[in-house]
């Protein structure tokens, strides 16, 4: 494999020092221009903070658009069981009827995304995920941050992370040399925990027995897919799909001829916003750690392969492909699991499970947990109660031994079963709105966030629209 290896006795060498040129001074720094990134950005603004946001790529988005993570999948809680629907129309058939529990900064996106012709509104018909268009996505996100005065700087990445008096300075990486901008408070959107854990704070790793995260996928858009033909396979062959995934004995049949290598036994894709189009997420690469650059450089080189196998096995062997072809891949492959940042609080898949609650609950979900095997073939899947949600506290934003400093989206405070289901991108959002409201409020009172009352940063999300479950929005209400 010509892929560069890390070295068998690694040595280190030492750096000349360095100037970096200083960029701006802001209340709240948000690093990190994802779907929490965006909530936290835009609800610091809404909050009345002066913010910048700073994104590695030159478009925002993150996994929807960096990795082509497409849908967005149900923020809703199940009240009525689903009955098996269409299993032709390529969208969740499993996924029943209920009520949105993320709103707010996920509401506004959705409604511009829609008026542009970028998404299908959740519902029934889609499994209550959202189709969406990731180029649209880039746009729509750009729009709303250019209207909340969210200042912007792209092509950035994070290097390192210092102390201030009364604050943090983060030094980024960039065409122009090293740029420092300094915050009274940052908000560690990064998915990876790279701000806090570059502060010094604790984290954990993959599964406890033996450390593996769950596997990474290059996601690819497939186009001039003819879907009658598609559909007409499935009802000829009911046992052959479900849902968005399947054509076991195809896949079956390819391996054992050897034009299928991966560590799957099926094919799963999903519609999009486009009739002719399905986003494919079928490329699977085990024991890889998203923060080391060999195994991604490893895991690059291997989905790709496993891109072209799919490809191939798709216009040879599944109707309704014959001229189907590959539009985009992912910029990189998708990171579904790498640090989670030691919190005040350690989200459990217990709490998950039992759908608990807590005073200090700042953003809820109701995705399953959702284990794709760290070491290849199969998913777990466990649902929350139906009509239930669970509560993602405050304390799993505030990193433990350090200061200034929250997290947001997969890298909050959680156990690897609990992170398995707060990973998806609405519930990601909302954690970032939270943080967002939590920074700002401690820039408005001078105070550190873990000194921010809890029932202050509901307040503030209850005025900018964000679901907030009822006992805490009566509490809150009241002291309006």
């Amino acid at each position: 494999m010509p892929v560069l290896k890390p070295p068998e006795k690694p040595r280190s060498v030492v750096l000349p020092p360095r100037e970096a040129m200083h960029a701006g001074t802001a209340d709240v720094l948000v690093v990190g221009g994802g779907p929490a990134g965006l909530g936290a950005a835009l609800a610091a603004a809404e909050a009345g903070a002066d913010v910048i946001l700073v994104e590695r790529y030159g478009f925002l988005g993150g996994n929807a658009t960096v990795a082509l993570v497409m849908p967005l999948m149900s923020f809703h809680n199940e009240k009525k069981q689903a009955m098996e629907g269409d299993s032709t129309r390529l969208l969740p058939t499993d996924h029943g009827q209920g009520e949105p529990v993320v709103a707010g900064v996920v509401s506004r996106l959705l409604e511009r995304l829609t008026e542009h012709g970028g998404a299908i509104p959740p519902s029934v018909e889609t499994g209550y995920t959202v189709p969406f268009d990731p180029e649209i996505f880039k746009l729509v996100a750009l729009d709303m941050l250019d209207e909340a005065g969210v200042r912007l700087l792209l092509h950035s990445f994070a290097s390192t992370v210092l102390p201030l008096q009364d604050g943090r300075r983060v030094v980024f990486e960039s065409k122009s040399g090293p740029v420092v901008i300094d915050a009274q408070v940052v908000v560690d959107c990064t998915g990876d925990g790279d701000i806090a854990a570059a502060a010094g704070a604790r984290y954990e790793m993959g599964r406890r027995e033996d450390h593996l995260t769950q596997p990474m996928t290059l996601m690819f858009r497939v186009v001039d897919f003819m879907q009658p033909e598609f559909a007409a396979y499935v009802r000829e062959h009911p046992d052959q799909w479900r849902g968005v995934h399947g054509l076991w004995d195809l896949v079956k049949d390819a391996t054992e001829h050897g034009e299928l290598v991966l560590p799957r036994e099926d094919m799963l894709f999903f519609a999009t916003p486009h009739p002719h189009e399905v986003s494919v997420n079928s490329t699977r690469v085990t024991r890889a750690f998203g923060t080391s650059v060999w195994d991604l450089t490893r895991a690059e080189h291997v989905a790709r392969r496993q891109m072209e196998q799919i490809d191939r096995f798709l216009r040879n062997h599944v109707p309704g492909f014959e001229a189907s072809y590959i539009a985009q891949s992912g910029v990189q492959i998708g990171v579904r699991e790498s640090r989670r940042i030691l919190g005040d609080y350690q989200l459990t898949g217990h709490d998950i499970l039992a759908a608990c609650h807590f005073p200090d609950a700042i953003a809820h979900g109701a995705y399953p947990v959702d284990i794709h095997n760290p070491r290849g073939s199969g998913t777990t899947l466990r649902r929350v109660p139906r009509g239930s949600m669970y509560d993602i506290p405050l304390r799993c934003l505030l990193p433990r031994d350090t200061d200034r400093i929250l997290v947001a989206g997969r890298c909050i405070s959680g156990t690897h079963v609990a992170h398995s289901s707060y990973r998806v991108m609405p519930i990601a959002m909302a954690t970032g709105q939270a943080a967002g409201v939590c920074a700002a409020l401690a820039v408005r009172m001078d105070r550190s966030p873990r000194e921010v009352p809890a029932a202050l940063v509901q307040r503030e999300l209850v005025q900018q629209g964000a679901y907030v479950r009822e006992g805490i929005r009566e509490e809150v209400g009241s002291s309006l």
